[in-house]
């Protein structure tokens, strides 16, 4: 049967714009991979990163350059080793795993050996902004049960402060997406803790993080740029206790499932997490969540539109995707 690989490129509009510690965005740029096999299409997104050297047009051109290797019977298995984790393998990898489990019937959850999926509850993010907006915001929803607040460092505490009022039943993470130092870790943590929040994410930056296996700490510390794949882990392990699992950073589905089972294995709290993206993005990941300590997937929570068959949220829960999404 003829196969064939397609790559495309779309920009999603944002619902606003989206702030992070290192700028702010209005659309999420996405690449999809298509694989088509007779009457079935296997399809994966991906986000390429610029914080990881990663554009539209060079990881377009890696998926193309496995154009032919695909059309003439590369395998899943095959790609592991012929492209680097990043966000073309994890296109191209989500894509084959939909592919095999429309070609057989089943769910890719049945294919990955799991015995039920649930619904996940998922956390939903507030941008970067100043306290009192995001206070305001922290108020229009606060009856959902889990919020990430995207942090920066001067003014953070106030910024917990004023969500923590706006929202006083929510659970509560944090994410400072590298822009801390330890002091302000040290500083801030206890503080953070009387405030309830549960777990900090990546408060220093990704190879500048070795102190935090020599201090104290009193809320969980979550890797996030520090950890890729599995060779991340040796470095993990005593800096942090727990880590988040992107598929656009473990290259896909197969690893990210490797990784799990690795980094529980070491004692390491999952979180699963995503980047401004669809609900194609957010259907993979949702295997992988299955049973993760912290689930944060609201990427089409974020987003002006969604796809057609697009994933269901409900007051902070999320629900299986549909065979004609993905899956």
């Amino acid at each position: 049967m003829t196969v064939s690989l397609q790559v495309s490129h779309k920009s999603w509009p944002i619902a606003g714009s989206f702030t992070i510690s290192r700028g702010s965005k209005t659309t999420a740029d996405v690449v999809v991979a298509e694989i088509h096999e007779g009457e079935y299409i296997g399809r994966g997104e991906c986000v390429p990163y610029a914080r990881y050297n990663e554009s539209i047009e060079s990881v377009t051109d890696l998926i193309n350059g496995l154009k032919n290797d695909v059309e003439n019977g590369l395998t899943r298995t095959d790609l592991q080793s012929r492209l680097p984790g990043g966000a073309a393998r994890n296109a191209l990898d989500c894509a084959f795993w939909d592919l095999e489990a429309k070609k057989a019937g089943k769910r890719v959850w049945d294919l990955a050996g799991f015995s039920s999926f649930h619904n996940l509850t998922t956390a939903y993010t507030l941008s970067l902004d100043t306290a009192e907006n995001m206070g305001q915001k922290a108020k229009e929803v606060a009856h959902l049960p889990l919020l990430k607040l995207k942090l920066a460092g001067p003014g953070d505490l106030d910024r917990v402060i004023a969500v923590r009022n706006g929202a006083p039943n929510a659970r509560i993470i944090v994410d400072a997406n590298e822009g801390w130092t330890a002091d302000i870790y040290t500083e801030l943590a206890p503080k953070l803790v009387a405030l309830g929040v549960e777990m900090i994410e990546q408060p220093l930056p990704a190879g500048d993080d070795a102190i935090l296996a020599e201090i104290e700490r009193p809320v969980p510390v979550c890797a996030d740029e520090s950890c890729h794949g599995l060779a991340s882990l040796d470095d993990i392990k005593g800096k942090y206790d727990m880590i988040n699992i992107k598929l656009d950073k473990t290259g896909g589905l197969t690893e990210a499932l490797s990784l799990k089972q690795a980094a529980q294995q070491d004692g390491l709290g999952i979180m699963v997490g995503c980047m401004l993206a669809t609900s194609l993005a957010m259907a993979p990941a949702m295997v992988v969540a299955q049973g993760a300590k912290v689930v944060d997937l609201d990427g089409p929570l974020l987003l002006a539109e969604d796809h057609e068959n697009a994933i269901e949220f409900k007051n902070g829960t999320m629900f299986p995707p549909k065979p004609a999404l993905w899956g």
